[in-house]
C-alpha cells in the first residue's frame, strides 16, 4: 500500500486511498466509500472547514478538539469517533503542538438517510468507542478492499463499514446510557443530602456541572416529579421524621429545611400529607 509524506498534515508517512472501480459497476448504489485515509501523526488544524459528503473520523491516538458550526468545543482523545457532513462548519485537529493518530473514511449514499431517521442520532458530539485492535484490523480490512479496485470487494468495504459504524453506535449508546444513570444517581443523592437549605436549582446544577434544563429533565425523568415538587417531597418526608423523633418546634423545622414562611410550610405538609403538621405529630 502506498504511503507518502505531506508535512503539512504529518510528519509520519501517511496513506489515502480513493475509489478506483467506476460506480457503475457496482451492486450496491446505496452506499460508496469514496476515500480512505490514515494520518498517523496529523498535527494539521481545520478552521471552518466545509464538505460536500459525509466522512467519519476514528482517532486512534492522541488528544485535540472537534466544533461544530461555532458551538461548545468538545474534547477528542484516544478511542474517539466524530463526524463531518454537508451544510456545516467545522473545527478540529489535535491540540496546538501536538498530533493525533486519525483514520478517515468518505463516504456517500442514499443509505446516510436511512441511518440518520433510524439510529444515526446526534451526529454533532464526539462518539466516544474505546480503543481495540478489532476495530484497527477492520479499519485495515476496509483499506485492503478499497485498495483492489474490484467491484465485489469495493462493495464489501460498504458493507464492513456500515456494520462498523452501527457497531460503534450502539457502543457509544452503551456508554452514554450507564454514565448518564450514574450521574442521575449521583444528582438524587445530592439533592437528599443537602435538604437543609432553601430550594436553587442553579446551585444544584453548578454543583453537578449540568445546566439548569437538563437538571430538571434528569430529574423528572428519574423520579416522574417535576424539580421542584420532587424537593419538596423529600422536605415533607424529613419533616415527619423530625415531628415523630424531636422536640423542634413547626417553625423550627420549617426554617431549618429552608422555608421562612411557617404558613407555605404547614399548607405543603398538608398538601402531601393530608394533615397538618401539628396533627400528624399528635396523631403518631
Amino acid at each position: 500500500m502506498t504511503k507518502f509524506l505531506d508535512y503539512m498534515i504529518s510528519p509520519l508517512p501517511i496513506r489515502v486511498v480513493d475509489l478506483k472501480v467506476d460506480k457503475s459497476k457496482l451492486n450496491i448504489k446505496s452506499l460508496t466509500i469514496t476515500e480512505i485515509g490514515h494520518l498517523p501523526g496529523r498535527t494539521l488544524q481545520r478552521n471552518q472547514a466545509t464538505f460536500d459528503s459525509w466522512a467519519l473520523a476514528y482517532i486512534a491516538g492522541g488528544r485535540g478538539f472537534y466544533k461544530v458550526n461555532g458551538g461548545v468545543q468538545q474534547t477528542v482523545e484516544k478511542g474517539s469517533l466524530f463526524f463531518v457532513f454537508p451544510d456545516a462548519t467545522f473545527d478540529y485537529g489535535p491540540e496546538e503542538n501536538g498530533n493525533w493518530d486519525e483514520y478517515y473514511i468518505r463516504f456517500e449514499g442514499t443509505r446516510i438517510q436511512e441511518w440518520l431517521q433510524n439510529w444515526l442520532f446526534q451526529t454533532e458530539t464526539i462518539k466516544y468507542i474505546g480503543w481495540e485492535e478489532a476495530t484497527i484490523n477492520k479499519l485495515e480490512m476496509i483499506f485492503l478492499l478499497i485498495e483492489s479496485g474490484v467491484p465485489s470487494k469495493v462493495d464489501q468495504a460498504a458493507l464492513l463499514l456500515e456494520s462498523l459504524i452501527y457497531e460503534w453506535i450502539s457502543k457509544s449508546n452503551e456508554s452514554h446510557e450507564k454514565a448518564t444513570k450514574l450521574h442521575v444517581v449521583q444528582l438524587i443523592h445530592d439533592i437528599s443530602n443537602n435538604l437543609y437549605e432553601p430550594i436553587d436549582s442553579e446551585k444544584i446544577a453548578k454543583r453537578n456541572n449540568i445546566a439548569v434544563p437538563t437538571l430538571r429533565r434528569m430529574v423528572s425523568q428519574y423520579t416522574g416529579y417535576p424539580l421542584n415538587e420532587y424537593i419538596h417531597r423529600l422536605k415533607v418526608a424529613e419533616t415527619k421524621r423530625l415531628l415523630l423523633n424531636t422536640d423542634m418546634q413547626i417553625k423550627e423545622i420549617s426554617e431549618a429545611l429552608g422555608y421562612t414562611d411557617e404558613c407555605y410550610f404547614s399548607r405543603l405538609f398538608k398538601k402531601y400529607v393530608g394533615m397538618a403538621p401539628k396533627q400528624y405529630r399528635n396523631s403518631n
